[in-house]
This record gives C-alpha cells, structure tokens and sequence, in this order.
C-alpha cells in the first residue's frame, strides 16, 4: 500500500509523468490495464512505476533462477581405497579424482582397513602418500590425514591457478622479460627512454 499523497511516477516505457497525487497514478495504470507499484519508497518524493506486477515478479523470479543456475555448486566426492588394491582399480579410481578436482570438486579420500590390516597400518600410510603425490599437480591437502581403526581420510581440494589464461600470460612475461634482458645486454648504448622494437 502506497501511503505518500504525492509520488513520482514512471510509466511502463521508463518515461517520467512527474510527481502527482496516488489517485490520479492509479488511475493512470488503470485506464492502461497495469498496476501502480512502489519502486524507491525511501525517495522524496516516493517513486512507483506502472507496470504489469505479475509480469515483473514472473521476470524476478526468472533471473534469480538464471543466476543460481551459473552459480557453481562445490561439492566433495568421496573415493574408497584398500591397501591391496589392484593396479586396474587403483588407476580406474585415480581418473576420477582428477576428473573430480579439474571439475573444481573436493575429494574426501578413504582408504578402508579392515581384518589384518590393521595390523599393518604403513600400508595405508604408503597409499595415502602415494595417491597425494600424483595428485599434488592439480590439488592440495586441506588439513590433516585422520586415523581411525577402520580407515584414514583426507580431503583435497583444487590448487587455484588464479583463472586459465594466467599460465599462458606468466609464460609470456617471463618470455618477453627474457627477451628485453638480451636486448639490453646486446646494446648497452641504448637509452632506457628508448622504446624496444619488437
């Protein structure tokens, strides 16, 4: 409910009507078959705008569900080891926590000991520290390893390379820098003013 006598009022094409009294904007919207809403009520005086109210809170709602759909949900993955596992196994399960952690996932990895081999738990400490050293190219440990009867656990979470282009723009830099070092050595007369040629 508008409660201000006067209003500046927009019309449905953003064009100023100028400031009036609520009744002459309602029925201004209404000779139009549109709703008279408050947009900026803290303004002096407030501004309402004519527009169709269902068909705005339908485009609200709309972009708010674009935007949680480009939003990038994190979620961690969960791979299960044993100590004696099989070579197959063991490179199956490892191209899915790379494709996890490429795809900007975290992965909680556990490796289960059960029976015997608990009785010899460096077999565990040996896969853990094996399957962190392939992966440490492209992730990172995020806390310690926990120990429990059953099993140990880590997480991992993506390394942040600072967006796709930044290798390549690094790798240019340190090119050119390379490049403009020669350069100076070559011709030391050169004066610093002096632009490089490319």
């Amino acid at each position: 409910m508008i409660r201000a006598r006067e209003i500046r009022v927009i019309d449905e094409d953003k064009k100023q009507l100028g400031i009036m009294p609520v009744p002459q904007a309602l029925s201004i919207a209404r000779e139009k078959g549109l709703d008279l809403v408050e947009i900026a009520p803290a303004a002096d005086p407030p501004v309402c705008r004519i527009m169709d109210y269902g068909k705005f809170l339908y485009e609200l709602h709309k972009k708010e569900h674009e935007a949680k759909k480009h939003q990038k949900q994190v979620l961690i993955k969960e791979i299960k080891f044993r100590p004696k596992i099989s070579i197959h196994d063991y490179n199956f399960k490892m191209k899915h926590i790379r494709r996890f952690i490429e795809e900007g996932n975290k992965v909680k990895i556990t490796i289960m000991i059960r029976g015997r081999e608990r009785s010899h738990p460096e077999m565990a400490h040996q896969l853990m520290d094996r399957i962190l050293s392939e992966v440490s190219d492209i992730a990172h440990q995020d806390g310690e390893v926990k120990m429990q009867d059953w099993a140990s656990t880590v997480l991992i979470v993506p390394i942040k390379t600072g967006g796709k282009d930044a290798k390549i723009k690094n790798e240019q830099s340190s090119q050119k820098k390379i490049q403009n070092n020669s350069q100076q050595e070559n011709t030391p007369q050169k004066s610093e003013q002096e632009p490089h040629s490319n």
